[in-house]
């Protein structure tokens, strides 16, 4: 009897930690919830490891992810997979064997708040082996480097030095790479290099061979409002919190912690920020740049005055390179002729996704919006098992479907 006293309340305990209330439109919300918890579990013990001076809360979690997700490179009868350096950086290559003799060609950058995961991680792996069967493509995912123990530009540089290398004639020829069919893409802050790839080189006359396409999933593009309307409406809904992004960008932009509260008030975009010009207002302004539909009741948050300096102390914050939907409207007209922006409705960023669909579209570009109501953040790489999302599945195969059709 007491042992099952006691095992009553261990599972009142372990219910009452998992259960999280979810809007009702979430795809399987036991799945997220669970999730969610073991996100959540991870994050606590490397907020404990951090404030005993064990390590970083960060670097704790990657060891872990390590441990469990991390794979070694291993071919199939279909697929031929290797680790190379690419442009220096660490990349694993999924490389069809048979097929047209050129192939299309993908570089990607995996998510992970430019500080967690890996490409060698069992789900993007198994993303990686289904786009190169799938597309008859080569897939070269890079492990740009993160932080804490690297800021920005650190992740950029690296994502230019992979996708210069991607594009170089040497690599070209070595994978039997179709020069005119060439892709850069990437989920969440992976998809926040890409934008930021696809905008550097678009500026560069020097290329020979250019990008034809650009996918994003779920990018990370802004850290001036942390109030947008999907800031609004999901600031609570796992697995991506708005304080957790704001901690994300903060490590990115080797920008003091502390300042974390001031963000999350949008004290940093304040009207008195002498840093921050209105054209750099005018591009994030989504009352002007979404629909009624997904602006819905809500309003925005910008303070008459907020912490003076914020700004200047991290100028990063508008460098278009760590948050590229502050480009100026001609560089976006500059980028690959074709993009792709998924975005999901369960997500904070839902809204980055979409103000940039809309500021590419209107300079001429020819944009995918590909939108999931039932979907929340990382969707995608949760497919497969042990999770098996079914909007993951449906987000994968409408991605795929797309590269399918357009590269």
């Amino acid at each position: 009897m007491k042992l099952r006293w006691i095992g009553s309340v261990l599972l009142s305990a372990a219910a009452y930690y998992v259960y999280l209330p979810l809007p009702s439109g979430v795809s399987e919300p036991w799945k997220l919830m669970v999730l969610d918890a073991l996100f959540r579990s991870c994050m606590h013990v490397g907020d404990v490891a951090h404030a005993l001076g064990v390590c970083h809360r960060v670097s704790l979690i990657n060891q872990v992810v390590s441990w469990v997700e991390v794979i070694g490179p291993r071919s199939c009868p279909a697929v031929d997979v290797s680790d190379i350096l690419l442009g220096g950086v660490p990349t694993r290559v999924f490389r069809p064997i048979g097929g047209q003799k050129l192939k299309r060609g993908v570089v990607y950058f995996h998510g992970g708040g430019w500080a967690l995961a890996s490409g060698r991680m069992r789900s993007y792996d198994l993303l990686s082996r289904k786009m190169a069967e799938d597309l008859d493509a080569v897939i070269m995912s890079v492990d740009y480097r993160l932080a804490p123990e690297v800021v920005f530009p650190g992740q950029y540089e690296d994502a230019m030095a992979a996708s210069r290398a991607f594009l170089s004639a040497a690599v070209r020829e070595r994978y039997g790479l179709d020069p005119r069919r060439l892709c850069v893409s990437g989920d969440s802050a992976g998809g926040n290099l890409a934008a930021a790839v696809a905008q550097e080189l678009a500026l560069d006359s020097s290329l020979e061979v250019r990008f034809k396409a650009q996918a994003l999933v779920y990018p990370v593009l802004q850290a001036l409002d942390f109030h947008t309307a999907s800031y609004q409406q999901n600031h609570d809904v796992p697995i991506l919190y708005r304080p957790v992004m704001a901690r994300f960008w903060l490590q990115y932009l080797g920008a003091d912690p502390a300042l974390e509260p001031l963000l999350l008030a949008n004290n940093h975009s304040s009207l008195d920020q002498a840093g921050l010009p209105a054209a750099h207002r005018s591009k994030l302004d989504w009352t002007a740049l979404l629909s009624a539909g997904r602006r819905k009741h809500y309003r925005p948050v910008v303070r008459a005055t907020g912490s003076p300096g914020v700004v200047d102390a991290v100028p990063a914050l508008t460098d278009a390179r760590a948050a590229p939907l502050l480009a100026e409207r001609g560089v976006l007209a500059r980028t690959p002729r074709r993009a792709y922006v998924m975005t999901c409705e369960f997500d904070v960023l839902r809204d980055d996704g979409l103000m940039y669909a809309r500021r590419l579209r209107d300079a001429g570009v020819e944009v995918t919006g590909d939108h999931y109501e039932d979907g929340f953040h990382g969707c995608m790489v949760f497919a497969c098992p042990p999770v098996s999302s079914a909007v993951g599945r449906r987000s994968m195969d409408g991605y795929i479907r797309w590269l399918d059709q357009n590269l």
